[in-house]
Parts: C-alpha cells; sequence; structure tokens
C-alpha cells in the first residue's frame, strides 16, 4: 500500500521565524501554510516539505533532504550567490570537489540550513 503513497520531507527548527527568513532568502521559497506550528512549502509536482518548531532541531548529523535537479553546477552557483555555503567530505566512501560528490549513481552536493539540518542537491545521471 505504501508503494503508491506520496511521501513528503519534515524538518526541525529551533527557530520557526529563523527558519521560514532562511528558505525565503536563501532557497526563495516562500511557505504555501504558515502559522505557530509550523510552516508547508511546495517544491514542485505533488512533493513539499513540512519545517515545525522543535529544541531537537539540528541533532542530526545526516541528510535529512536531497532535491532533483538537472544541472547541480548551475543550482550551486545560484545558491552560493544566496550565501550557501557547501561542505567538503574527504572520507572513505566520500570525497568532494569543490562541494561536489561523483559516483556512479551521479552528482551530490550538501549544505546546512539555518537550523543545523543538512540538505542536498543530487543530479542523476540517468532520469529519476
Amino acid at each position: 500500500m505504501l508503494s503508491s503513497s506520496k511521501t513528503y520531507s519534515v524538518l526541525p527548527a529551533a527557530d520557526l521565524s529563523r527558519a521560514v527568513a532562511w528558505f525565503r532568502d536563501k532557497l526563495e521559497l516562500e511557505p504555501e501554510d504558515l502559522s505557530e506550528q509550523g510552516a508547508r512549502y511546495r517544491t514542485g509536482g505533488d512533493s513539499w516539505i513540512y519545517i515545525y518548531e522543535t529544541a531537537n532541531a539540528g541533532t542530526a548529523q545526516n541528510t535529512s533532504m536531497c532535491w532533483l535537479v538537472d544541472d547541480i553546477a548551475a543550482e550551486m552557483e545560484h545558491l552560493r550567490g544566496k550565501g550557501v555555503v557547501f561542505a567538503d567530505y574527504d572520507f572513505p566512501g566520500l570525497k568532494t570537489e569543490n562541494g561536489v560528490a561523483t559516483d556512479d549513481e551521479g552528482k551530490s552536493a550538501w549544505f546546512q540550513d539555518s537550523e543545523g539540518n543538512y540538505l542536498c542537491l543530487t543530479q542523476p545521471n540517468s532520469p529519476m
């Protein structure tokens, strides 16, 4: 039954107002719905993100969400122009060059939002 169900991303924020401002200023996303409980963003088609306030924000050290993009270099250039900083990694199984990791699946780049959540861009080698 779940194989035909839609999914969405949920991100924690220690400060919801700060997170909403960061998503607006850095990612150029405006919430479709905004309340004291959280902010909901539509990000293309049936995809969406929900951000809610919690003291647990920024504690996960893993990737929380990825965007599938057609041109990772162009997206990174645009986001860098907005002040987004991409991470560089160099450990077994993951090495980046100028913020980009390349493998058999495609290219990926990671950055953190204002709340410490790890987000990524992925340009797959073949259409998803």
